[in-house]
């Protein structure tokens, strides 16, 4: 079972409790449907265990299979430079049928974010390299598709079911 080499840190963009029981690391691609069904079943575990888990996304696009999971992703950190990341994340998974040229701009419009900061911020050299720096973590723990989960450090390759995870809480 691979590990997880970059434990989540201040830098992670983490919905959740710093100090939760339950630790979850996605390494995903926002133009995945399976990560968008790990998505949805993420979103239902978050709000059965409120205030016990600490939820990280990081980027890992496909970019071969995958024309704009790199500019969706680059769209979720422009946004979280503005502190919208979590809202334009579940944006883009919501709408990920539509994903495609133009549509990131009325996403970040939609959620009212400064368009000119979101733009320079797009297509910023600091944001290319996070992405890759995420991609490359996921790389160097092993993930080799998506979604790559981590529970607490650990890769996981089960379900998404709240029973396994309420274990998975009571050992930690």
């Amino acid at each position: 079972m691979s590990k997880l080499k970059i434990p989540a840190t201040d830098r992670d963009h983490f919905r959740g409790s710093n100090d939760a029981a339950l630790v979850i690391v996605e390494y995903g691609d926002y133009q995945c449907p399976f990560c968008a069904e790990a998505e949805a079943r993420l979103r239902r575990i978050e709000q059965s265990f409120t205030g016990n888990i600490k939820r990280v996304y990081r980027h890992f696009p496909l970019t071969e299979v995958h024309e704009y999971a790199f500019p969706a992703a680059a769209s979720a950190e422009a946004a979280g430079s503005q502190g919208r990341f979590w809202e334009m994340h579940d944006m883009l998974f919501d709408n990920q049928p539509s994903l495609g040229p133009g549509i990131f701009a009325e996403f970040a419009v939609d959620l009212g974010l400064n368009l000119d900061e979101f733009r320079r911020a797009f297509t910023s050299e600091a944001i290319r390299d996070r992405i890759k720096e995420d991609f490359m973590g996921g790389i160097r723990s092993g993930v080799n598709g998506t979604p790559g989960i981590f529970l607490n450090g650990e890769k996981y390759e089960g379900p998404l079911d709240p029973d396994v995870l309420i274990q998975l809480m009571e050992a930690a």
